[in-house]
């Protein structure tokens, strides 16, 4: 016999953020800067999603060539984890900077408890209630103590795959055509790496890219004995300490807990293969090296994407353009993920061309667009944010509406940091009124005060 349960009830905040990644850490302190008592869901132990449960090792591009573009929230909390990390210049902000994850989870912890906001781990969100007039009236949280529905005026979804949004009623998409997401990747970190080989010997680069004809990529897949060894995006992030965001784990949904289960046992092997992989083809640097770890949460680059009131697509990206709503801007790659079919012929055109390339020439690998020139950006518009069918529930992060290559682009943490921010200072401007509702914010009024905080927003 199924026991059935009681639900205990909580009302005294007036918004709830549900995910505690870089996007629902910004929100959840930006609400909490604006005076609203603010409540942070987090499903795992501890706040920062990829950068620190996720060990994904360097911080996406910050710097345009000419100016931070993710600033307030987003440029703080950049700036204090990179103080920590004394073999990165001081003065350097371009490029795949490292991060270290230890100490950016206390980053956000202070950050958070710093504006007010109540935390709670282990807590994770499953079921919402609503009135059918497009408002989310609770959300069900599954907590230590049992089942609790949080009830609030306002509710930001920062779940990563817009859980609650969805359970709401909004409408969404995801994956390509036929609702396949781009790979997972299970980052892991090797110590006791002889750095001065991993960073003179090899410049970090060449072991980074099929781009390089010196890469020991090649090698290891000319051998044939690692054959899910590919990519290898690695940073050096401490004495001796390598983290890696490498290795592809295709044809799984996050949104399946066999998939997601799978993945956490065939990515620890991939770590391992990696381990033996590098032991034999670059002993000058990991011939001693030691697997240390493999995340706790894993590496998904791809969700849901709500259908929000405007869809950000891949035109806006190549037209650099600008929107008078602007919450946030972005610089970084297309950037979409293949599967191991689609890598094969992106690999195929560049094997001939790079192997035979003269001297020490060496080429940068193909993305799916243009890298912008300095100072060029494109917006992304607060409408985004928005769920067309609810009006009290806002997204943050890499759910936010958008075509799939642009969301290729869009879902790192940099952006997720800057998209969260808007979305907590909305959180506080909707609740202003008698009636919250996140389609009539003032956007000129959240503009002017993002910018305030110092957001970069030019336009």
């Amino acid at each position: 016999m199924v026991k059935s349960f009681k639900v205990r009830e909580n009302n005294e905040f007036d918004v709830v953020v549900i995910g505690g990644g870089p996007a629902g850490c910004t929100a959840a302190a930006a609400a909490g800067r604006e005076g609203v008592k603010t409540l942070l869901l987090e499903s795992g132990s501890c706040l920062g999603g990829m950068g620190t449960s996720g060990l994904i090792p360097a911080w996406c591009p910050f710097y345009d060539g000419k100016n931070i573009v993710y600033g307030g929230m987003a440029k703080e909390i950049f700036l204090k984890d990179k103080a920590t990390l004394p073999h990165i210049p001081a003065k350097r902000l371009s490029g795949w900077l490292p991060l270290n994850p230890e100490h950016l989870k206390r980053v956000y912890d202070d950050l958070v408890t710093q504006y007010g906001v109540t935390v709670r781990f282990l807590s994770r969100a499953f079921e919402v209630e609503t009135d059918g007039n497009g408002n989310v009236t609770g959300v069900v949280v599954l907590e230590r103590e049992g089942l609790i529905c949080y009830r609030a005026r306002a509710y930001v979804d920062a779940s990563g795959d817009a859980d609650i949004a969805a359970l709401a009623g909004a409408e969404f998409a995801m994956g390509d055509d036929g609702g396949k997401t781009m790979p997972f990747t299970h980052c892991f970190i090797l110590s006791n790496v002889d750095s001065y080989a991993f960073q003179n010997y090899y410049d970090p680069a060449l072991t980074g890219n099929w781009g390089f004809k010196e890469s020991p990529l090649w090698a290891i897949k000319d051998s044939g004995k690692y054959p899910h060894v590919g990519g290898m995006c690695c940073n050096l992030i401490g004495p001796g300490t390598v983290g890696f965001n490498a290795g592809h784990l295709p044809d799984l949904s996050p949104l399946i807990t066999k998939d997601l289960s799978q993945s956490y046992m065939d990515g620890r092997k991939v770590a391992e293969e990696y381990l033996c992989a590098l032991k034999e083809f670059f002993p000058a640097a990991f011939g001693n090296a030691y697997l240390v770890a493999t995340a706790p949460s894993m590496g998904i680059r791809e969700s849901r994407r709500i259908a929000g009131d405007y869809t950000l697509t891949i035109d806006d990206y190549f037209a650099r353009r600008a929107f008078a709503d602007d919450i946030a801007k972005n610089i970084y790659i297309i950037d979409l993920h293949r599967r191991p079919d689609e890598q094969a012929e992106q690999r195929e055109r560049y094997q001939n061309f790079i192997r035979n390339l003269p001297g020490d020439e060496a080429v940068q690998p193909e993305f799916d667009g243009p890298n912008y020139q300095p100072g060029e950006s494109h917006g992304i518009p607060y409408r985004c944010l928005i769920p067309q069918k609810l009006k009290n529930l806002i997204v943050a992060g890499r759910t936010v509406s958008c075509d799939r290559m642009m969301l290729s682009s869009v879902r790192v943490m940099p952006t997720c940091l800057a998209i969260g921010e808007g979305a907590g200072v909305a959180a506080a401007l909707t609740l202003s009124g008698p009636a919250v509702d996140f389609h009539t914010v003032d956007t000129e009024k959240l503009r002017n005060l993002l910018k305030t905080y110092g957001a970069y927003l030019p336009n």
